[in-house]
């Protein structure tokens, strides 16, 4: 099973990259992906409540394709913050939860700003993701997510992007922090094949997952870069990185089957 770990997605298509929930089936039925992580595409007017709903819905209208996170934004105010994490974990039941300090505008391990919302999304013992990039590398860079990992060991994280991004990449420090922390999980999207290729060299098969950061990278070029950089490693090892790793992340135990949302 081929799971991308990385997708956007949007309400409506508001802009010439958003991209609707049947518009990534078509792209992933087309590519022959299995399933997708799906987060939203963040709107320009920041309302990332019709979005949250939007992922959501993609889930109900096509059972069985896509993993739901939410995405909370601290910006937005304690009130609105608090809410959106019970929300997604309560009434959409996501998976996870995604902070993106790039984005919206925050350091990501900040003891007022942050901290607060991501112990509080820690609680209902899902998997927390952050864009994790060198495009702003004071709020995201790959040692604020190990500070945050060893605050909360027993917290399952996804660093997303693994420190690319931009140019040049941080995957150095990103496979640092993977060395240090085995609750993070590396999604090697919006980054060269060669730092890929470096993480799983440096931490194992099972410590990276595939992604394509789609639709601000085509979906199809980004698994045909990963075919080929995986030509050479044995069966069992591709199908960890393609989507086993994720799967067992993202459930917390040793089974290859996700639950059907």
């Amino acid at each position: 099973m081929i799971i991308d770990a990385d997708c956007h997605i949007s309400s409506t298509r508001w802009d010439g990259l958003a991209i609707t929930a049947s518009e990534l089936i078509d792209q992933m039925d087309r590519a022959g992906i299995d399933r997708a992580l799906i987060w939203l595409k963040p709107p320009y007017a920041k309302d990332i409540d019709s979005e949250n709903k939007a992922v959501y819905e993609a889930t109900q209208a096509f059972p069985g394709r896509f993993i739901p996170f939410g995405w909370a934004n601290p910006r937005l105010g304690k009130a609105h913050t608090l809410a959106t994490i019970q929300r997604c974990f309560e009434e959409y039941g996501c998976a996870g939860i995604k902070f993106n300090g790039a984005q919206d505008d925050y350091v990501i391990d900040d003891d007022t700003v942050a901290m607060p919302y991501i112990r509080e999304a820690a609680k209902y013992g899902k998997v927390i993701a952050f864009h994790i990039g060198s495009d702003f590398y004071e709020n995201t860079h790959p040692y604020r997510l190990g500070n945050i990992a060893r605050q909360l060991p027993e917290t399952r994280f996804l660093m997303v992007h693994m420190g690319g991004a931009a140019l040049p990449p941080l995957d150095r420090s990103a496979i640092e922090v993977g060395r240090q922390c085995p609750n993070v999980l590396l999604i090697g999207s919006g980054i060269p094949e060669l730092p890929i290729l470096r993480a799983i060299t440096a931490l194992g098969a099972g410590r990276v997952a595939f992604g394509s950061d789609s639709p601000f990278r085509l979906m199809h070029v980004q698994l045909a870069m990963y075919r080929a950089l995986l030509r050479d490693f044995n069966e069992a090892d591709v199908d960890r990185i393609m989507g086993g790793n994720l799967a067992r992340f993202v459930e917390g135990s040793d089974n290859n089957l996700l639950p059907i949302f």
